[in-house]
């Protein structure tokens, strides 16, 4: 027993053998060059509108109604693709993309009204491709069942983390520096040519999911329960990330220091990216149920305080906090979708739940702007604060529907006329006993997955 345990613990799972998987780089390469513009694109309609019509409540506009675009196509993006394969849904929404990106960008520029640029912003928001889902739809094909898979969910946690730090930076460089419209048009070039590359990576892409000539039902994401309870934690998520964008914004303007908010979120953003590095190098003795409420207490309980810190240090601090409670919610929800959704309607599950984060972004945005403006960057973070603990509460009182559905093996579903399933032995017949032997260390790298 003590070896079995032993070898456990010196086979666990790293970046270095994830990255190894075979043909995992042809696809994390091109993957992040393509979904990089993501970070570009909301900070790059801001300036450009700015700057064409002088108002940041026009831009807000505009930009909002990108977002929410997105978060409205991302879930038929993802049908479209489960049904029909990455590279043929890949194709034409870049080349929209890119196409609806310079048509905005051509209004912005020859000073049309706002409402035309907002009509402008729903293409170009609804054909963002959804490039982050598709990359996890490939880890979670090749590594099903795999002790890796909860270390790939980290590995593109930082990944996602990654561009939106680096994204709007290198869009405001761009925008500011070149030309008030090059971080479009960078984000549209960024766009078309990574999406193009990843698309020809044919091999790693899962195979597509058509509906079945017996006339076989195919299961929509949505229809599963434990999905609709992510959704409801990852709009927390979402407005924690929109809420603390407009307040830190906000703060350091009222402190007369503006360049405090890149630091600010920097910091923010650096908690993310040490947790998400850390949930990927630990082996877990818990199951994701129980880690996903964990994490989201403590990120309600440290976005609760935002409200009352009045100083750049206190500020950085909480903020610090709540990027490291961020990332183990982020990364177990993702995890907790190759459980809850089967295999043909995961790349739609994953698109629901970027979605959701950009939809709650989006409304936490807005939310927090009307407050800013009206009482000061304390009331902007009552909305992460509020939203975070909304959600926590959804968790709390839903929990038992994220609870993983029996394994197929052990369960007699192959029809009439089928063999019945052999009986289960008395060792092994009990999930209580199953979760027992795993828990102590016994069985055979089994994930514990009931709490």
């Amino acid at each position: 027993m003590t070896s079995a345990v032993t070898t456990d613990k010196s086979a666990r799972p790293g970046y270095g053998k994830l990255l190894r998987t075979p043909g995992a780089l042809g696809f994390v390469l091109p993957g992040f060059a393509a979904r990089l513009p993501f970070g570009m694109l909301t900070i790059s309609i801001l300036l450009l509108v700015q700057h064409t019509t002088g108002s940041y409540g026009s831009a807000g506009i505009v930009a909002a109604v990108t977002g929410v675009s997105m978060a409205l196509s991302a879930p038929l993006m993802g049908i479209f693709t489960d049904r029909l394969g990455q590279s043929a849904v890949l194709l034409p929404v870049v080349l929209t993309h890119a196409a609806a990106v310079s048509g905005l960008t051509a209004l912005a520029l020859l000073g049309a009204p706002v409402w035309a640029l907002a009509l402008a912003a729903v293409p170009a928001g609804a054909s963002v491709p959804q490039v982050g889902p598709m990359v996890r739809a490939r880890w979670a094909a090749k590594l099903e069942g795999s002790p890796l898979l909860p270390t790939a969910a980290a590995f593109e946690s930082v990944t996602d983390e990654f561009t939106f730090v680096v994204g709007p930076v290198l869009a405001t460089a761009l925008c500011t520096g070149v030309h008030p419209a090059a971080g479009l048009a960078t984000e549209a070039t960024l766009t078309l040519l990574g999406g193009l590359l990843f698309a020809a990576q044919r091999a790693t892409q899962p195979k597509p999911h058509a509906p079945s000539a017996t006339g076989e039902k195919r299961a929509f994401a949505l229809s599963f329960p434990g999905l609709r309870v992510l959704i409801f934690a990852f709009l927390g998520i979402g407005a924690v990330f929109g809420g603390m964008q407009v307040s830190l914004a906000a703060f350091s303007s009222e402190i007369g220091n503006p360049g405090a908010n890149g630091l600010l979120y920097g910091v923010f953003a650096a908690g993310n990216m040490i947790a998400g590095i850390a949930m990927g190098a630990i082996a877990w003795k818990i199951g994701p149920r129980r880690r996903l409420i964990l994490g989201y207490i403590g990120l309600t309980a440290a976005a609760s305080l935002l409200w009352a810190a009045h100083s750049v240090i206190l500020l950085g601090a909480l903020g610090l906090v709540v990027g490291l409670f961020i990332a183990p919610a982020l990364i177990t929800g993702y995890t907790m979708v190759e459980q809850l959704v089967p295999a043909n309607a995961r790349t739609e599950a994953f698109t629901w739940l970027t979605g959701s984060i950009a939809f709650g972004q989006a409304i936490a945005v807005t939310l927090a702007g009307r407050l800013t403006d009206a009482h000061g960057s304390s009331f902007g973070f009552l909305v992460p604060m509020a939203a975070t603990a909304l959600a926590l509460a959804t968790l709390l009182a839903l929990r038992a529907k994220l609870a993983p559905k029996a394994p197929s093996r052990i369960v007699n579903s192959s029809g009439p006329g089928a063999a019945p399933a052999a009986p289960a032995t008395p060792a092994t017949s009990s999930p209580t006993s199953r979760q027992r032997l795993n828990e102590r260390g016994m069985g055979h790298r089994v994930p514990v997955t009931v709490d």
